[in-house]
C-alpha cells in the first residue's frame, strides 16, 4: 500500500491514505493514485523481488494509456545532485509546454507541482511527494519517513516543477513529451511566500544556481496555461 504521507496539497502535509483513490486496481503492473489536484497522478509500478534482487517497469506506454491517457513522450533527462540542491520552480511555455514523468532512481527528492492553470480551481497550490530510489539510502529515507521507494509524479502541461535533494546525492530521472525549447523557458520562485511550500532543507543548506536565485513570483507573471 502506497502512504504517501510526504503529498502536499497548498502546504498542508495530510495522511492521505483514506483521501487518495488508486485508479484500476486490478492491474498487475502499475498502480495510480490520484491527488487532490486534477491531472497531477502518483505512480506506483509493481515491484518485482527475489533472492537476485528485483524487476519492475520503470514505463509501458500501454498501461500508461489505458490509464491516464495517450502521450508520446519524447525525450528522457538525467541530472545528478548532491544534499540541498535545489532546481526549480520551472515550466515550458505554449506551444512548448511539457508533460513530465518523474523519478528519483538513486537517493531521495522532494519533488514539486505548482499549478499554473489559470481556469483551474487549484490555481497556486502545489502537490508535493517523497520520491526514494531503490539503493540503500533511498530505502532508508523511504523507511524512515513511512513512504513506498520507486514512486514517479506524471506532471501534465500547466505546471510548474521542482526538486530538492534530501539525500546525501540523488539521481533524477524524467520523461517529457515536448523536447527542450530554451526560448520558452519560464520560471517561478522556488521560496514564492504564497505558494508557501516546506521544501524539508534548512535554507541555509539550499544550493540554487544563478539562474534559479532570481525567478519572479507568481503574483508578477502572467501565467501562459489556461485549463
Amino acid at each position: 500500500m502506497v502512504n504517501c504521507q510526504w503529498s502536499i496539497v497548498n502546504g498542508q502535509w495530510s495522511i492521505v491514505n483514506s483521501q487518495w483513490s488508486i485508479v484500476n486496481k486490478k492491474d498487475t503492473s502499475l498502480n495510480v493514485i490520484n491527488t487532490k489536484i486534477s491531472g497531477v497522478f502518483i505512480l506506483n509500478p509493481k515491484l518485482f523481488k527475489d533472492s537476485r534482487g528485483y524487476f519492475f517497469e520503470s514505463y509501458s506506454s500501454r498501461d500508461f494509456t489505458s490509464k491516464i491517457g495517450e502521450i508520446s513522450f519524447v525525450q528522457d533527462n538525467e541530472s545528478k545532485s548532491t544534499y540541498g540542491v535545489l532546481r526549480g520552480l520551472h515550466f515550458q511555455k505554449p506551444p512548448y509546454a511539457q508533460s513530465k514523468i518523474v523519478r528519483c532512481v538513486r537517493g531521495a527528492v522532494l519533488d514539486v507541482a505548482v499549478d499554473l492553470r489559470k481556469d483551474s480551481p487549484t490555481y497556486g497550490q502545489h502537490v508535493s511527494c517523497l520520491l526514494c530510489g531503490h539503493d540503500e539510502e533511498g530505502e532508508r529515507f523511504a523507511m524512515e519517513l513511512g513512504e513506498s521507494v520507486g514512486l514517479q509524479l506524471f506532471i501534465p502541461k500547466g505546471f510548474a516543477h521542482g526538486f530538492a535533494v534530501l539525500s546525501h546525492e540523488a539521481i533524477f530521472q524524467y520523461k517529457c513529451d515536448e523536447f527542450y525549447h530554451p526560448e520558452s523557458e519560464g520560471a517561478i520562485a522556488w521560496n514564492d511566500p504564497d505558494l508557501n511550500i516546506d521544501w524539508h532543507l534548512p535554507v541555509t543548506d539550499i544550493i540554487l544556481s544563478d539562474k534559479d536565485k532570481h525567478h519572479p513570483y507568481l503574483k508578477d507573471i502572467t501565467s501562459p496555461f489556461y485549463d
